[in-house]
């Protein structure tokens, strides 16, 4: 047990949870608890969106896919790009019509109240079960560090997280969110020079081993139309085509993500966050993937064995390896990126329930904001219990950051889907678009668990199946556009 890292570690979990109760004094209406009362600089919100796309997920997850394989993740990650300009063509100058809360409103606005609510269960379904799991991931850090049950390890890091953000709302979860980017970032890139450092000939050697085991490599062209050319998770057509559905899918129609680009002071600014995410994003992807090409190195050196499974391969030597202080800043680093993306979880989750479900069922209410407010307090309390009751139902997952992924790719298709029949079709109207809904779930399902077919296709299938079949249902029910 080292004492230092332990204290850095502690001061850090203490720091950050005051930091973020701070903003108690700010939270008024569901205005400033679920938007940070649209007065969030946009530098601010990429961040935020940096650390809402990345988790415990990432952080130990991604040096385990290069570690195992080579860096072709990073050809999914140029999808995110092109996902990025279509989300601010088709799908922001819509959210910023009026004041809205949720991308669900939006569904109502186009085809009626079912399907704004049958999106948002969907959402509310996808994030607690992604969650979830990625709640579970850290749980493998504070094992190793505290020597604690799993159990034991959800519940420290759930009650922290869920205290500040209940107590300061969406300002809370964006200012933290820019701390803890900054600490995980960084602390990935002092643990790099560390690693380094532990290897006998340092980046030149590394250059040379990792090179020979194609570790450094990143695009796969091949195409070949067949189900195995579908069943292979990293080409250059699955990372770019589905890599772009997966993250217009998610940054576009995930309340989790819409949230940050709604707190945006406008439009543009909402757009100029968007796009200087990708850049962070990219930049972040390519440091994990190349700490895991050198702890590949650094094994095969050593031959010692690698820790199992491979998700632990990150953790387990920054605190085995890494000098005293340093492993306690990166392992602070790691639990940084799962607060952040727990808390963006919960008060997203909350913001659903709220403005989707509760609000709507009782708009012939009295209710005053500060009764609107303890309500979404009370919901967001309510979620922490959901969450950490899925994270231990989560044990025994092979891949954490592949699950994780998994799991959100097969709801993703049918909400964007039935975002893209809002925006693009007017023929569409509630009955076809639920129609569709239903067999783009419907198919996904039957694709997850009765074929080989990766991940990263999943948004693509699910997306055009959902399209194509409310269009065909449209016509057989003699659906008009409604102008």
């Amino acid at each position: 047990m080292h004492v230092v890292d332990i204290s850095v570690i502690v001061l850090y979990l203490i720091g950050i949870t005051v930091f973020g109760a701070r903003f108690k004094s700010s939270q008024r209406s569901l205005r400033d608890y679920f938007l940070g009362g649209r007065n969030t600089p946009w530098w601010a919100i990429a961040f935020s969106i940096v650390s809402a796309e990345t988790s415990t997920l990432t952080v130990i997850g991604t040096p385990a896919i290069s570690f195992n394989g080579n860096m072709g993740f990073l050809q999914v990650v140029m999808g995110y790009l092109l996902a990025r300009i279509v989300i601010s063509t088709l799908l922001l100058p819509h959210y910023f019509r009026g004041e809205m809360f949720t991308a669900y409103e939006l569904m109502q606005r186009r085809f009626g109240l079912r399907i704004r609510r049958l999106t948002a269960g969907l959402f509310l379904i996808l994030r607690a079960l992604a969650e979830g799991v990625r709640v579970f991931a850290i749980s493998i850090v504070i094992s190793i560090v505290l020597g604690t049950g799993e159990v034991w390890s959800i519940l420290i890091i759930v009650c922290l997280t869920l205290f500040y953000t209940f107590e300061g709302g969406m300002t809370a979860v964006i200012w933290t969110d820019v701390i803890q980017m900054v600490l995980y970032v960084g602390g990935a890139i002092v643990s790099l020079f560390v690693i380094l450092k532990q290897i006998p000939g340092g980046w030149p050697h590394v250059v040379d081993v990792a090179g020979a085991a194609g570790k450094f490599h990143i695009f796969d062209f091949g195409f070949e139309p067949t189900l195995g050319f579908f069943s292979k998770t990293y080409t250059f057509w699955a990372g770019v085509i589905g890599g772009c559905f997966l993250t217009t899918a998610s940054h576009g129609t995930e309340q989790l993500m819409v949230q940050r680009l709604l707190a945006a002071r406008s439009q543009s600014e909402s757009r100029t966050a968007l796009f200087a995410s990708w850049f962070v994003i990219f930049f972040q992807f390519s440091l994990f993937l190349l700490i895991g090409a050198i702890l590949f190195v650094y094994y095969r050196d050593t031959g010692m064995a690698p820790p199992n499974p491979p998700d632990r391969i990150y953790p387990d030597f920054i605190w085995r390896n890494l000098p005293p202080g340093i492993a306690g800043l990166v392992i602070a680093a790691i639990l940084a990126a799962a607060m952040s993306n727990l808390s963006a979880a919960l008060n997203s989750l909350a913001s659903t329930t709220v403005m989707d479900f509760l609000k709507p069922a009782a708009r012939h209410s009295h209710r005053t904001d500060e009764q609107w407010l303890a309500l979404a307090r009370r919901t967001t309390l309510l979620w922490g219990a959901v969450l950490f009751a899925i994270a231990i139902v989560a044990q025994g997952i092979k891949s954490v950051l592949e699950a994780g992924l998994s799991i959100a790719s097969v709801v993703y298709g049918a909400l964007l889907g039935v975002f893209l029949l809002g925006v693009l079709t007017r023929r569409v109207q509630e009955k076809a678009a639920m129609a569709g809904m239903v067999t783009g779930l419907a198919v996904m399902l039957f694709v997850r668990f009765a074929t080989p077919i990766a991940w990263t296709w999943y948004v693509l299938i699910g997306t055009s199946a959902t399209f194509a079949s409310a269009y065909v249902v449209s016509l057989a029910l003699r659906e008009e556009g409604n102008g």
